[in-house]
């Protein structure tokens, strides 16, 4: 899986980036005025190398979870709220990406899901 995160973060990463995204690998933040975009990628357990991508939005500043615990706002992940959509997903399914066969396709069709799927999930959320 190593291999897999490291052709994410040289070949996705800087991408997210350009979208306004900080953070570190495999959590990301895009701060808005009033709101935080939240992107997060979680891998197979079973180590395939596949992964989903998890988008939330949380209020600016410390955020206190559903369990009672308080994140500060630069700590926080999408796993930290209850509300998250599975970037490609449709009506709460699953949608899972591999960089194979070309991480290049994959790219593409992440940033266009994210510029499609995730930017009407994130701005309904604000």
């Amino acid at each position: 899986m190593q291999n897999v995160r490291t052709q994410l973060k040289e070949h996705l990463v800087p991408e997210l980036r350009n979208l306004g995204f900080k953070g570190s690998f495999p959590h990301f933040r895009r701060l808005h005025e009033q709101r935080i975009h939240l992107l997060t990628f979680q891998f197979d357990k079973n180590g395939t190398g596949r992964f989903v991508i998890e988008l939330a939005v949380a209020p600016r500043g410390p955020f206190t979870t559903s369990w009672g615990k308080e994140v500060a706002e630069n700590k926080l992940t999408a796993h930290d709220l209850n509300e998250r959509q599975r970037l490609g997903a449709i009506e709460g399914g699953d949608q899972w990406f591999s960089i194979e066969p070309h991480i290049s396709e994959t790219v593409d069709e992440i940033l266009e899901l994210l510029q499609t799927q995730g930017q009407k999930f994130l701005e309904s959320k604000n």
